[in-house]
């Protein structure tokens, strides 16, 4: 990383993304929290509410509200090393939404009101821990280049590959990965400006085996957009397809969690090229009212998929769980002492998850 005039414009998606030149992996961390009751669709009162399960691979391309300190460091000056970051108590995990009352939105904005001020004092507005508060600081010229800066790393964006859960013909919503996207370096949740999905392609596999998880490795291209992002939740990333007909594939119910149940169960995956195949698994463990993140657990019993991939793997975090004809949730985290397990969370937290957040 580079300093606040010079910073990343890529971000690596912690425990879910591991950036390297457009190749991902990816893992899952669930949310918490649980559903009391099936929502209605509009126009779907009284009745199950159905939606397309996909298992399709996509490059996720996030850009942040505002941009996200993850460091702070001490800046060489003629009067010595100095961090006017640290000094006005910035810290990591801030989000910088304002300077001087004006929005910034990236590392560029950021870098030209530096240069621009000159070292003059100036006002931050900072959101930590969900609450905005000021704070007052001055750039300060550093020796080695002549630029300004605060000695504060930032971050304006992600990206890397992740997997489309559903999406809903009735609205063309989607929803991907079953948990939001976190910075890597601060673990807090990217706050969303905007962002799109694009075709991916999954072009080899690492094995996973206890104790090591694998991953999936592929890539994806910028030019074209399958849809546009609206909300990263702890839930998953939901948004809306550009052309929800295109997608094709059969509307299934979608399940209560107290209809989930051990047994039996499939999941949808692209772990090769754009191939969306299903696979057996068994669910072992339905959590109920725990207050933690772990809905289900499930242990993959597709002798294909164990061959290719060992079980779960980095990289299948939004593949959709199916049970008795209906979409009961998405695979979203990997065990690493058993590379053939992985933990879910309902497909139910998410529908509902996208339902607020869009009509937020």
């Amino acid at each position: 990383m580079r300093d606040i005039d010079q910073l990343h414009r890529r971000g690596v998606w912690g425990r879910c993304f591991r950036w390297v030149l457009l190749l991902a992996a990816l893992v899952g961390v669930m949310a918490a929290g649980l559903p009391q009751a099936q929502a209605a669709a509009p126009g779907q009162t009284g009745q199950a509410r159905t939606v397309v399960p996909l298992g399709q691979a996509v490059g996720i391309k996030l850009f942040a509200q505002g941009v996200l300190v993850v460091g702070l460091s001490d800046i060489t000056t003629q009067e010595g090393p100095v961090s006017p970051a640290r000094a006005c108590g910035l810290q990591a995990g801030d989000v910088i939404t304002h300077i001087n009352d004006d929005p910034v939105n990236s590392i560029e904005q950021v870098q030209t009101v530096l240069q621009d001020l000159e070292g003059d004092e100036m006002e931050l507005t900072v959101l930590r821990d969900e609450s905005s508060r000021d704070m007052t600081t001055h750039a300060v010229q550093c020796s080695a280049d002549g630029a300004y800066k605060l000695g504060a790393w930032i971050r304006d964006s992600m990206a890397g590959i992740g997997t489309l859960t559903f999406y809903e013909p009735e609205t063309g919503r989607f929803g991907t990965l079953g948990h939001g996207i976190s910075d890597v370096d601060t673990a807090v949740l990217m706050k969303l400006q905007r962002g799109a999905i694009t075709p991916a392609s999954i072009a080899g596999v690492v094995k996973g085996v206890d104790g090591r998880p694998g991953e999936l490795r592929g890539s994806f291209s910028s030019g074209k957009d399958l849809g546009t992002l609206y909300a990263n939740t702890t839930c998953g990333v939901f948004g809306h397809l550009t052309n929800a007909a295109a997608q094709g594939g059969t509307p299934v119910p979608v399940a209560l969690p107290q209809q989930v149940h051990t047994g039996p169960a499939t999941i949808r995956s692209n772990v090769s090229g754009t191939q969306v195949e299903e696979y057996t698994v068994e669910i072992l463990k339905v959590y109920e009212h725990t207050g933690d993140s772990r809905d289900l657990m499930l242990k993959v019993t597709d002798p294909r998929l164990l061959a290719q991939t060992g079980g779960i793997v980095q990289g299948m975090s939004g593949s959709p769980i199916l049970q008795d004809g209906k979409l009961v949730g998405a695979v979203t985290h990997v065990l690493i002492d058993h590379a053939d397990r992985g933990y879910g969370i309902f497909a139910q937290r998410m529908l509902e998850q996208a339902d607020r957040t869009r009509s937020a």
